[in-house]
């Protein structure tokens, strides 16, 4: 959500701290703030609310330094505000501190210092901070943060500045994620590689309860007890140029018309042809271990828990193994019986998905085996899980998710088709479903090329006042994405159903001004589905229809290819991406940065 960045070395902190928040501007914001530690001593910060060029256009053009830190805020304590922009400094002017999270127990300290005197300038939990620092009378910074982070409950990525400590930042993770850039005597500090790449492709990632303390030519990592820690570089594997529009006006554009090169690099060098599954490395299960796996629970959240869904179907379907999905918000407040023949999967585009990985600790407290499906290598749910699969799709960079969630999907075909092979699946069916896997990409590109279609229907259909979006079986999931993305990116009020539920409730609420989408593929549920199409119909209700084939009740149809039945949602819902995209561009939104959304949901 909030981002961080940090830099101290030999050049001017200001550009490259400006550069770094641009580049963070996809995960959400309402508000931007840098601070400098002047070359005469002192701290010097600039905050706006708004856009990070608000904050640029109001940087002096001296502001020279060679040490500062800079944030781009989501509000939760306090409306978007230049006051509550961070950073926030202490009542001295010496601590400056950028904090993402949570304090839990904010209010209780803040109304201990405002008995002691302290004056708040600001509305936020992360004020408390930079005031706790600011008190501490310890000898050294990393005392000094230690001291205050050990009042403090609640989630944190913190990156603090002194006026007396000059020479370093000082940072801190604990729910919140914070990696470290490793330069040519120089280091960088972020919430996300996005902002470093351009600069380093060394870095190391802080685990909860982490601290560092960096410098222009070294950096140390500790506990938050003190105790020293063997962090350990790893190297980016995505290169700065994916983080560009490449011609595209848009990131979500760019990142659907990406999805044929997404799925074929998942793909890539998994398939075994001559046993008819797949390799899959990372997960550190045996066939033995697979075999005795008698459930499956997979845990996302939003577009990560849909492609679970779509993923926990085809696990039953292809391995015959009972399996559901569940919102990790949900699962981790709910006491859930754990089972030690369950298989826990967690689901995230960027693996620090807070709700997400608040599960994973749970489950891995009671001893449960949980693997994680994830887009970002090193990130949180990776290092946390016992293993697991990578989906490769590349940097996603537009809020809404569109190529990791279709490389989410494959992902979990061939997890599928693995646990099917080592159990009872045959060698014709594993044949098959290869076979399909491999028609994918081109598949996609054929769906894309029919863009100026969709585009004309998502004209017709962005006035609507709703919609509703149905499907029975293989097709619900799809039809929940699809109402997620028109929410997220148009504010079109959408609903999804299974269509067999529809005449239990919802048909009431069928009428012209509320069109309905159908996911309606050649399947056994065929006939069912163009019965639910007659329904609608006959309540004077609009349809645009998603299927293999032409249907004549329908207003509208979108054909796409036709894959193997349990491959097909993969390919249903990527004009329905299309038709999102061109009815928020036919609206005039800000499609790469829906208003009151985050990327990266690092908070609960």
């Amino acid at each position: 959500m909030c981002g961080i960045v940090g830099y101290i070395g030999k050049r001017d902190a200001a550009p490259l701290l400006l550069e770094g928040l641009q580049r963070l501007e996809y995960r959400g914001y309402d508000s931007a703030g840098v601070a400098i530690s002047g070359k005469s001593g002192g701290l010097k910060t600039v905050k706006a609310k708004g856009r990070v060029r608000e904050l640029e256009s109001r940087v002096p053009k001296r502001f020279s330094g060679t040490t500062g830190i800079a944030h781009t805020r989501w509000a939760t304590h306090g409306a978007p505000s230049d006051d509550n922009a961070h950073p926030h400094l202490d009542a001295a002017g010496k601590v400056a501190v950028v904090h993402n999270g949570i304090i839990d127990n904010a209010a209780e300290l803040r109304a201990k210092l405002v008995a002691d005197g302290v004056e708040f300038a600001s509305e936020t939990d992360s004020e408390v901070l930079s005031h706790l620092i600011g008190r501490s009378t310890a000898e050294t910074l990393e005392a000094r943060v230690q001291q205050a982070l050990s009042r403090v409950e609640g989630t944190y990525g913190i990156a603090v500045l002194h006026a007396d400590f000059a020479d370093r930042i000082v940072v801190a993770r604990n729910g919140s994620p914070v990696v470290l850039g490793i330069g040519e005597n120089e280091m960088f500090v972020a919430s996300d590689v996005a902002a470093l790449v351009r600069h380093t492709r060394q870095v190391i990632t802080l685990d909860d309860g982490e601290m560092a303390t960096i410098k222009a030519g070294e950096y140390r990592t500790y506990t938050t007890e003190g105790s020293r820690t063997a962090a350990s570089p790893t190297t980016i594997e995505w290169e700065a140029e994916s983080y560009d529009m490449g011609g595209h006006d848009t990131y979500m554009h760019k990142e659907i018309c990406e999805q044929a090169d997404a799925v074929d690099r998942v793909l890539r060098g998994r398939i075994d042809d001559r046993f008819a599954t797949v390799h899959l490395g990372g997960l550190g299960i045996d066939a033995r271990e697979a075999r005795g796996v008698r459930r499956v629970k997979i845990l996302g959240c939003g577009s990560a828990y849909h492609a679970g869904q779509i993923g926990a179907q085809m696990i039953e379907e292809l391995a015959r193994i009972p399996a559901d999905a569940e919102p990790a918000s949900e699962f981790r407040y709910r006491n859930p019986v754990v089972d030690p023949d369950t298989l826990y999967i967690a689901v995230s585009q960027s693996g620090e998905t807070y709700d997400t990985l608040a599960a994973v600790q749970e489950l891995k407290r009671k001893g449960a085996r949980v693997l994680g499906v994830v887009n970002v290598v090193g990130s949180a749910i990776a290092r946390e899980t016992d293993g697991g699969v990578y989906v490769h799709a590349g940097p996603e960079v537009c809020v809404v998710s569109t190529k990791c969630f279709t490389n989410t999907a494959v992902a979990f075909a061939l997890l599928a088709l693995h646990l099917g092979r080592v159990r009872d699946l045959s060698v014709a069916d594993g044949k098959r479903i290869i076979a399909g896997l491999r028609k994918l990409p081109d598949q996609i590109s054929q769906i894309l090329r029919g863009e100026e279609e969709i585009k004309k229907l998502a004209a017709e259909y962005a006035d609507a006042k709703s919609m509703m979006f149905v499907g029975r079986v293989r097709g619900y999931p799809v039809a929940r994405e699809a109402s997620l993305k028109l929410k997220e990116v148009s504010y079109v009020h959408a609903e999804a159903y299974p269509a067999s539920e529809l005449k239990h409730g919802p048909l009431a609420l069928i009428e012209p001004e509320v069109p309905s989408v159908a996911i309606v593929p050649d399947d056994e549920l065929l006939e069912k589905n163009r019965a639910t199409l007659e329904e609608i119909k006959a309540r004077s209700g609009r349809i645009l229809a998603v299927g293999h084939q032409e249907q004549e009740v329908a207003d509208h149809t979108i054909v796409v290819p036709r894959n193997e039945p349990e491959l097909d949602p993969i390919l249903l819902g990527i004009p329905l991406q299309l038709l999102a995209y061109h009815a928020a561009l036919a609206l005039g939104r800000d499609i790469d940065k829906p208003r009151n959304l985050a990327k990266s949901v690092t908070v609960e």
